[in-house]
């Protein structure tokens, strides 16, 4: 029951990610003033709302507090410096990361299922994006695979401190987030109204209420199944822009959008279906 309650938030946690597309575009200011403010918000949000009363600091704490700076902020670099395309698939190859490196971090092996989705995940979204694809931007392409490699170790990090409170790794992450943009913060002036209110959107939902989630999720699903659900996030994207502005997709993107709903969907029901054939059966009357 916690298993399925975890594959809920870890879907409620892609659908608020999506948004994040459409939130900063909607803010007229520079990226790594945006990255650094939500991040800001978010923290102080985390704060008011799970109220940690002891910080006790270890290095799984920083570490994934350095996780996840590094991936939000090298997330942003690498939007303004290569393809929202390029940044979104390079910086999912975390769960590639997860799966090499969860044994021995984590003492949890991938299992064929788990290989099996992975594949069809990485398949899917080289179809998803290979219209938008390019070579161009190395640098971009280069800050976007670091950001993926930072998401990898967030979520080995907060699935090392399941007995623990990994919320407090996220709010510190944030923290930190949020002082290395303290200079591009400054020097970027005011926002407009209406970008104050997009970078609340983006601290309170986007991160804030986002991550809390993710961290909750992760004490009760591996590493690796909670980076191969939230894979759903990159897919989401497109959706409100056909659902706002009514621009469909084209036939590989929705080809390789069903192939990653269908891994998706096959790792969260194996444990189950895998149960259902292990259970004796009653003998005939």
């Amino acid at each position: 029951m916690q298993r399925s309650r975890a594959i809920l938030l870890l879907l409620a946690t892609a659908l608020i990610w999506s948004t994040g597309g459409f939130l900063i575009k909607w803010v007229e200011w520079p990226g790594m003033a945006i990255s650094g403010m939500r991040s800001a918000i978010g923290g102080v949000f985390l704060l008011m709302l799970f109220r940690p009363r002891h910080l006790r600091l270890n290095r799984y704490l920083v570490g994934g507090a350095v996780a996840y700076a590094t991936c939000v902020t090298c997330f942003v670099l690498a939007n303004k410096l290569t393809t929202a395309a390029n940044a979104i698939l390079l910086q999912y190859t975390a769960p590639v990361h997860v799966a090499f490196f969860g044994y021995w971090f984590l003492g949890e092996r991938p299992r064929r299922v788990d290989w099996l989705a992975l594949v069809l995940v990485v398949a899917g979204m080289v179809l998803f994006f290979l219209d938008d694809l390019t070579i161009d931007g190395l640098w971009g392409n280069v800050a976007a695979l670091i950001s993926g490699l930072g998401f990898a170790w967030m979520a080995l990090f907060l699935r090392k401190q399941k007995d623990a409170d990994p919320v407090q790794s996220v709010t510190l992450g944030n923290l930190f987030a949020a002082i290395i943009a303290l200079p591009f913060m400054v020097s970027a002036g005011n926002p407009t109204p209406q970008g104050w209110l997009g970078l609340v959107l983006l601290g309170l939902f986007q991160v804030g209420l986002a991550y809390g989630l993710f961290a909750l999720a992760i004490r009760h699903v591996t590493a690796l199944e909670s980076l191969l659900v939230s894979t759903i996030e990159p897919i989401l994207n497109p959706v409100w822009v056909l659902l706002l502005l009514g621009e469909q997709p084209g036939p590989l993107a929705m080809l390789g959008g069903g192939i990653i709903i269908a891994a998706i969907t096959l790792r969260a029901v194996e444990p189950w279906l895998r149960k259902r054939a292990n259970a004796p059966r009653m003998p005939p009357c």
